[in-house]
């Protein structure tokens, strides 16, 4: 997906590529242990990390996408002697700050050809094994489940920030100092949509937000704030989609749609 700001921030589509030609995983515990699942660094030996920053593994249908801070890459993989295998492995093109896009060249570097081990303390590899260990030279890098080290956020209960406004394939971030979040309890939303506040009712199921009508005060702002209520306003509208994963909320709106962080 390709991120753009509203003012002037603009990021290159990651390169999607075909998953044909014998870039999936090989046999074995390892190879079924990691299908459909995503796995977040929790510590490392004989390298230091960017601070604040995590290493995240997803592994499905074969493919491999990785983020270390700044971008994403992904590509086709196999398990081959017990190593990780990587096939023309694709990035995005954001830019970062330098240390971040070093990251993401020293990640690709490390991965392609790393021993791979499920469960560090040499337990048996099982589906269920939630430790994941890579090796390369002098480098050992861990990392957790991310549904045990992040699990998924509660929606009712959770003030959720709006951190992107999606639209068609691509995302625009919210200008700086503007504030839009959706508070969710039994039956009703509270929303900030970053001029106005207001709220009403909802239905919900495990898939689904279906939104009624909502109801704002009426107060003005700058053009650069009332873009961003209009746009949240847009999605909280009818039936929508939506799907947590850790502490981030994506909705659906069909073509347009919010993209939505856990507050503290």
């Amino acid at each position: 997906m390709k991120r753009r700001s509203l003012v002037t921030l603009a990021l290159a589509s990651a390169l999607l590529l075909g998953a044909c030609g014998g870039g999936s995983a090989g046999p074995g515990p390892v190879g079924e242990g990691l299908e459909g699942r995503t796995f977040l660094s929790a510590g490392i030996e004989g390298h230091v990390l960017v601070p604040g920053s995590t290493v995240r593994l997803s592994f499905q249908g074969g493919r491999l996408s990785a983020s270390a801070g700044c971008n994403s890459m992904s590509g086709t993989y196999r398990i081959d002697g017990g190593r990780l295998i990587l096939e023309e492995l694709a990035t995005t093109e954001m830019g970062c700050e330098a240390r971040l896009m070093d990251q993401d060249r020293w990640l690709a570097e490390f991965l392609d050809g790393a021993s791979i081990a499920l469960d560090a303390d040499g337990l048996a590899l099982t589906n269920s094994a939630f430790r994941l260990a890579l090796t390369s030279g002098a480098v050992r890098l861990t990392l957790l489940d991310r549904e045990i080290s992040d699990p998924d956020r509660p929606l009712l209960g959770t003030r959720w920030v709006v951190d992107g406004l999606i639209g068609g394939d691509a995302v625009s971030s919210i200008p700086v100092g503007v504030v839009a979040a959706l508070s969710f309890t039994e039956g009703r939303v509270d929303v900030e949509a970053g001029c106005n506040q207001g709220g009403g009712t909802v239905r919900i199921t495990d898939t689904t937000i279906d939104f009624g009508p909502i109801g704002l005060t009426k107060r003005g702002c700058s053009p650069e704030i009332m873009a961003v209520e209009q746009a949240v306003g847009a999605v909280l509208s009818g039936t929508t989609r939506y799907r947590i994963e850790a502490g981030n909320l994506t909705i659906d709106a069909g073509g347009a749609g919010l993209m939505l962080r856990a507050a503290p």
